[in-house]
């Protein structure tokens, strides 16, 4: 299972009128520390940024999994609630999980959840779909060769 990270980059974007503005955008990464997911962010994003920038958060995410749509260039966060019953008691419990869903609007969100929860047998009612300011994600697969 993969652990998830969202690090946030300061750094100085140029704007359409020519003027300079502080921005600070939000990037998730996979990662086994903090330690480790600010690296990977700077390996990341060197390549993409032609000033100086810093790393100005480095925090933990409780996401479960993340479906992706390559079409997609949003990020929503699905809160979904899973349904057990309790065998003894026949009470009805309810389990919160995140899941990451990719896609280009809101209804592409939502088509693109319940087509990544097609195969599950387990009952789950959405409770929330919201989109992040996430402007990318790295799986751990995504790093770059370093030279020999």
């Amino acid at each position: 299972m993969a652990l998830w990270f969202e690090c946030k980059v300061k750094f100085d974007k140029l704007q359409e009128n020519g003027s300079v503005k502080k921005a600070n955008d939000a990037y998730l990464v996979d990662a086994l520390s903090f330690t480790e997911a600010e690296a990977r962010i700077i390996e990341m994003i060197k390549p993409y940024m032609s000033g100086e920038f810093s790393i100005s958060a480095v925090k933990k995410t409780k996401i479960s999994e993340i479906f992706w749509d390559e079409t997609g260039d949003r990020f929503y966060l699905v809160k979904v609630m899973f349904i057990q019953i309790d065998e003894k008691t026949a009470v009805e419990k309810k389990s919160a999980s995140l899941i990451l869903v990719q896609a280009s609007d809101f209804a592409g969100a939502l088509e693109n959840f319940l087509k990544g929860m097609k195969g599950s047998a387990a009952d789950y009612e959405i409770a929330a779909i919201t989109e992040t300011p996430l402007m990318d994600v790295f799986p751990i697969n995504d790093t770059p060769a370093k030279p020999a």
